[in-house]
């Protein structure tokens, strides 16, 4: 059943000025799933951010829970507040997403107690950082604003992007800066960080932008967005572990859902986006060898793709949000076996 913007009483206002991207086709990849769950019907947003897909959810499903999960307290903590008028509906977890199954294992109220009899009904993971976290300039996530080189997501805890300038060896910099980046210069740039750091550590990110500057050829710089923006990607994706989470949330989240349960992954680089489309993979092929007419018990495949290859934004939905542009979006269901709430790296596919 589609949902749209206009069946949804939803004010950006209250969502700090952000339309959460395809807000409306991710409540359509998890209607059949959470509609059919009926009153059991528990969603996981594990990348809450401001709150604006579950509020979204809640609205379109009003019978569902859901479960918002996200590693920074701030915004936790403000996204609850906004989430407050939904009562016992909405419940937060302050972990990294792919800590979900144990936190549901561990969990203690009603909606964990509907997860762990019933299982998941619906999941979205919105992966990458969010609107909210890009607007505090003082976390470091921009390179158009001065501020200190931090990146975190969870504030509290791990190390900085600083740390990463300060104390990388010129190898490990430039592995991080060509592949989760994709920088052609990542050799050239690291060699830069590692001279200019001889004489002043990094603290700030205008530092790193003027330096990038000076150490990209101009003839790249006209073309290719802001010289800086790869470079940012790569650091922060370092900074926080960000595929690692992916890589092992998948097992956990998949083993978690209920027969006909459906989890949707929002990508935004082609290294997620890959990450996600390898590890389904296995879980969308049945292994009976070719040419038999039937799949051989205990052969067949887990799960099957909703999504036609990697579904993106129309023109209507990139208007609303530019974020958007880039976005890729895969859908999964899952067609067999028990549902178990583990820890990273168990579970289908571990």
């Amino acid at each position: 059943m589609p949902v749209s913007n206009t069946d949804v009483n939803f004010d950006i206002e209250d969502n700090h000025g952000h339309v959460p991207v395809m807000r409306s086709r991710m409540a359509e990849l998890i209607a059949p799933a959470v509609e059919a769950a009926g009153d059991n019907a528990v969603i996981v947003d594990g990348t809450l951010g401001a709150g604006g897909h579950t509020e979204f959810f809640l609205r379109a499903f009003p019978q569902a829970r859901v479960i918002g999960v996200d590693r920074d307290a701030a915004s936790l903590e403000q996204a609850t507040q906004r989430l407050a008028p939904f009562g016992d509906r909405f419940i937060g977890v302050n972990e990294r997403f792919d800590e979900i199954g144990r936190a549901i294992d561990d969990g203690e109220g009603e909606i964990f107690d509907i997860a762990r009899d019933n299982g998941i009904a619906g999941a979205l993971f919105d992966l990458g950082v969010s609107s909210m976290q890009l607007d505090q300039s003082e976390r470091g996530f921009a390179y158009k604003v001065d501020a200190p080189l931090d990146m975190r997501m969870d504030p509290s805890t791990g190390i900085t992007a600083a740390d990463v300038l300060n104390t990388y060896s010129h190898g490990e910099l430039a592995r991080i800066l060509k592949f989760y980046g994709d920088e052609r210069f990542a050799g050239k740039i690291a060699s830069a960080i590692l001279k200019e750091r001889e004489s002043h550590p990094f603290e700030t990110s205008a530092r790193l932008v003027e330096l990038l500057y000076n150490t990209i050829p101009a003839a790249t710089r006209r073309t290719g967005g802001h010289p800086a923006k790869r470079t940012f990607q790569a650091l922060r994706v370092e900074v926080n572990r960000e595929l690692e989470a992916i890589e092992q949330v998948i097992p956990v989240i998949t083993s978690g859902l209920k027969i006909g349960g459906r989890v949707v992954f929002m990508s935004y680089q082609s290294l997620e986006d890959k990450l996600v489309k390898s590890m389904f993979k296995e879980l969308t092929t049945s292994s009976t060898p070719a040419g038999l007419p039937m799949d051989l018990p205990g052969t067949a495949a887990f799960f099957k793709a909703i999504t036609r290859g990697s579904e993106k934004a129309t023109e209507a939905e990139i208007a609303e949000n530019s974020r958007a542009g880039s976005v890729r979006v895969r859908a999964f269901e899952r067609l067999a076996g028990e549902h178990s709430f583990l820890p990273p790296g168990t579970g289908i596919g571990a």
